[in-house]
């Protein structure tokens, strides 16, 4: 099954580097790493894109839902397609009928390269939407409309704030576009900026119909030691949304299931985590976790936030994720 990707990464000698380049939309054969050759052009790759989203219901009536993932920094071509294809062949297994498509900004494949891969992300974020997100809405029919999700993890929830805010920034001729979910997993933005009325983020929570955040306190990639290295705020993948959130905004804890998928003695983590941990497991275990793939798919069908059947409703309100 092919894999689809927006790629805003330059190209030298012929593959992928961590620079800025033109879009370049990408139709990868099952099992290749992407490449420049594997471009076609922008209106061929709409249409395919459109056509693999689209599907029909019981009563035979169109539908179509389409996931645009966005991923964290320090991730080179071959890692963001390994967790794309891990994501897509979980969802799938779950009944997910859409497609799946990454956008690759030029993140570096260097721990230390965090401010200049932050940078480029800032660079490279209005084409989400622009190339992405805005187009895809404004071809959508009365006959077959497609819902528009997006899921960012780490830096990736950055340049979804960043994009819908530069997209009312620059006026798009399509100022109609909005997505149906946006869900951030170990989130690196501030929490504080999730509040109510904050100017980052009237953008995001303007052209979303809800808003999930997937945090955990035993983050180490998002943990104190890095914000106050960094001189940046508490980011919201680790502590949590604001009380002052939006009500479509809705925060899953996922701290109490992370410490027993981390502890051995429990096993959780062979029956939930199969393939193992990507990356920095408490950062990135999101990718092939089996509970985690549940509930990003409860919400990407619209079930009820407090129904989803990987959460638990503390008695204060507080959600948090549990092993169904």
């Amino acid at each position: 099954m092919e894999d689809y990707v927006l790629s805003v990464r330059a190209v030298r000698s012929g593959v992928f580097v961590a620079e800025v380049g033109p879009s370049k939309f990408l139709v990868v054969p099952a099992g290749q790493s992407p490449t420049p050759a594997h471009a076609i052009t922008q209106a061929a790759w709409y249409k395919v894109v459109r056509a693999a989203a689209a599907w029909q219901n019981h009563q035979g009536e169109p539908r179509g839902d389409l996931l645009f993932i966005v991923h964290g920094y320090n991730m080179n071509v071959d890692d963001v397609m390994q967790r794309h294809r891990r994501l897509k062949e979980d969802l799938l297994a779950l009944g997910f009928k859409g497609v799946i498509v990454s956008f690759d900004w030029p993140s570096d494949d260097k721990t230390l390269a965090y401010l200049p891969d932050r940078h480029r992300a800032k660079e490279t974020a209005f084409r989400l939407v622009s190339d992405g997100i805005a187009y895809l809405s404004a071809e959508q029919t009365p006959a077959c409309t497609i819902n528009i999700h997006v899921l960012g993890h780490s830096t990736g929830a950055y340049v979804i704030r960043e994009a819908f805010d530069d997209a009312d920034d620059k006026q798009l001729a399509n100022m109609s576009w909005n997505v149906s979910q946006v869900l951030f997993a170990a989130g690196d933005i501030s929490a504080d900026s999730m509040a109510t009325g904050d100017s980052e983020t009237e953008s995001l929570y303007r052209h979303c119909i809800r808003l999930t955040n997937y945090s955990s306190r035993y983050d180490q990639a998002l943990d104190l030691s890095n914000v106050k290295r960094l001189g940046i705020s508490p980011r919201v993948g680790r502590v949590g949304l604001p009380g002052a959130a939006p009500p479509k905004a809705v925060n899953v804890d996922c701290t109490a299931y992370y410490e027993k998928l981390a502890d051995a003695g429990t096993g959780i983590a062979a029956q939930d985590q199969p393939n193992g941990f990507p990356g920095i497991p408490s950062h990135s275990w999101y990718f092939g976790n089996k509970t985690f793939t549940r509930d990003l798919f409860g919400v990407l069908i619209g079930e009820d936030r407090t129904l989803i059947p990987t959460r638990q409703v503390l008695p204060d309100g507080w959600i948090v994720l549990e092993k169904p």
